[in-house]
């Protein structure tokens, strides 16, 4: 089973650019003159504290991340940094490098519904219906920025890129396929260092990740996004040339990297040599000399894996043993990988005579849910009688024509109605039917607003969001024992550790928010964070208890 597959059922950027280089400082007054940006998708804050202290049944109590342990002895380590809700991919990133929550960046999941785009040109190959006539005649379609917009998702290299008959289409602007980039609502860092004349970088896990550029289309000058669902293959080939994976460590699991505990890591090592390749002076793939970033970095999908994978085969269960979050063998044994991939890092910042001027950040996207594996439900795979909330007011689907037009559930429920004056009535059948979702909280209308646009105005905004009870986790099979995407602490509370060699360490106790990473890698820089429409927007501060964001916002 695929993991990565859920049950589905502004202002001008070229003023904003002119405005950016008018505000921004001068750099060369930042000692700062690198930012390496680290996404470890799904660690908890409480992993960070388990690893870096050191648990009693583990490796005999003493730590066992000693690279992240290093980092915070010089720097500062946030206790309580939270991710936007929904607590994904997109959302989750997205708030890292624009500083704003989906209220203002427009992105709620990989795959979502906009009420005034028209339907691709081509159906998807996960079965988001297009045709060639379905622009301008339809207005509203599922959104899939997943890996079902690659040219061949099975390939690596996603078959070259992003297929753009896969894409939905602007009537406005004589049906043109909308990229990635272009449904962002906002700028981002990297084009805010672009702008102002530093090179960048960033590595993610499908090709779709390129709308880090922002919606200039241009913020990242190397950008790599290997297809995490392709098949697995030996990486021998050029541009995704790994040696010690030039045999597959795993092959009774070959339909997608998220499938195996070890082969994954195999797929992050593709991650680890872009970056590793960047600091010494090359471009992600090694084959040409190019600047080292003024702000770069990757994410990690191990450790993700390693919560929530089920690998029959081999007779292996990810995630937790108890509720006080000891990894299992296998979570432990993704949580020691990306730890010494980070150890690569510094020793190779070090080496090339960087590691002084470089900041690192080390967070997540987002957590994972449940971490007490005792509170894990299954809908409707544990109780065939429990239905997941889209089910319940659509029980013939999802899709053009049916009450639900878009649903997206994994420990949440997002939903998308066809007829939108059917909330109120909506949500009383859901209030009625409690038990059969896994109970939890229900959001709609008032209440719906207080976190995201009134979705009557903004074509975006579910209609109706389910966060069930913790543990619930909406799924027909048994290959996870958790997921992320809600609203639950497990989702959102994520690690923060922000450093560089000439910080004292400390500990900050109260709540942040993954947004501010934003902002305080433009301060850190030298560039004025309010180059950043989010930042605008929603007033996202930089983070608290840095030596360069100390009483400013």
């Amino acid at each position: 089973m695929n993991l990565s597959r859920r049950l589905r059922v502004g202002v001008p950027l070229l003023a904003l650019f002119v405005a950016a280089a008018a505000f921004a400082q001068n750099p060369g007054s930042s000692p700062i003159k690198h930012v390496l940006l680290i996404s470890i998708d799904g660690m908890h804050s409480l992993d960070l504290a388990n690893c870096s202290k050191g648990i009693s049944t583990i490796n005999n109590g003493a730590p066992y991340c000693p690279s992240l342990a290093a980092l915070e002895t010089h720097g500062v380590h946030y206790l309580q940094a939270l991710t936007p809700r929904p607590s994904d991919s997109f959302p989750g990133l997205t708030a890292i490098v624009t500083g704003g929550t989906p209220r203002s960046a427009g992105f709620y999941y990989d795959v979502s519904y906009d009420r005034k785009l028209s339907p691709p040109y081509s159906t998807t190959p996960y079965g988001i219906i297009g045709g060639p006539t379905l622009c301008p005649s339809v207005i509203g379609t599922q959104v899939g920025y997943d890996e079902e917009i690659d040219v061949d998702l099975t390939q690596i290299n996603g078959g070259g890129g992003i297929d753009t008959d896969y894409l939905p289409r602007d009537s406005s602007r004589n049906c043109a396929p909308v990229y990635p980039h272009s449904h962002l609502r906002v700028n981002t860092i990297f084009e805010v260092v672009k702008q102002n004349g530093g090179y960048t970088a960033w590595t993610d896990k499908h090709p779709s990740y390129e709308w880090t550029n922002g919606p200039s289309g241009a913020g990242v000058n190397d950008f790599f996004g290997p297809e995490i669902n392709s098949a697995v293959v030996p990486l021998n080939q050029k541009g995704y040339n790994v040696p010690s994976c030039h045999v597959i460590p795993d092959p009774t699991s070959l339909s997608d990297w998220t499938t195996s505990f070890a082969n994954i890591q195999c797929y992050d090592k593709l991650h680890v040599q872009a970056v590793l390749n960047q600091i010494g002076g090359k471009t992600h793939d090694g084959s040409q000399a190019a600047p080292v970033p003024v702000l770069f970095g990757a994410n990690f999908q191990a450790v993700s894996v390693g919560q929530k994978l089920v690998e029959p085969t081999i007779g292996q269960t990810g995630g937790y043993v108890d509720a006080l979050g000891t990894p299992s063998s296998e979570l432990l044994g993704e949580i020691q990988f990306v730890d010494s991939s980070i150890g690569q890092f510094v020793s190779e910042l070090k080496e090339k005579g960087l590691y002084d001027s470089t900041l690192v950040i080390i967070t997540a996207k987002h957590g994972q849910s449940p971490i007490d594996i005792t509170a894990l439900l299954r809908i409707p795979a544990d109780n065939p009688t429990d239905q997941p909330p889209s089910q319940i007011l659509s029980p013939s689907g999802v899709g053009p024509g049916l009450p639900v037009a878009q649903a997206l559930e994994d420990d949440v429920s997002l939903i998308w109605l066809t007829d939108q004056s059917q909330t109120t009535a909506d949500v009383a059948t859901l209030a009625a039917n409690r038990t059969l979702f896994g109970g939890g909280e229900i959001f709609a209308g008032n209440s719906l607003k207080l976190f995201f646009p009134d979705p009557l105005i903004d074509s975006r905004t579910p209609d109706i969001i389910v966060a069930p009870d913790v543990g619930v986790v909406y799924t027909g099979g048994k290959a996870k024992v958790s997921e992320h995407g809600g609203f639950a602490n497990d989702d959102r509370n994520v690690l923060m550790i922000v450093s560089n060699p000439s910080y004292s360490p400390s500990t900050f106790t109260g709540t942040v928010e993954t947004r501010q990473v934003a902002p305080t890698i433009l301060q850190a820089l030298g560039f004025d964070p309010s180059a950043l429409q989010a930042v605008q927007r929603e007033g996202t501060e930089v983070l608290p208890g840095l030596p360069f964001t100390s009483g400013k916002k």
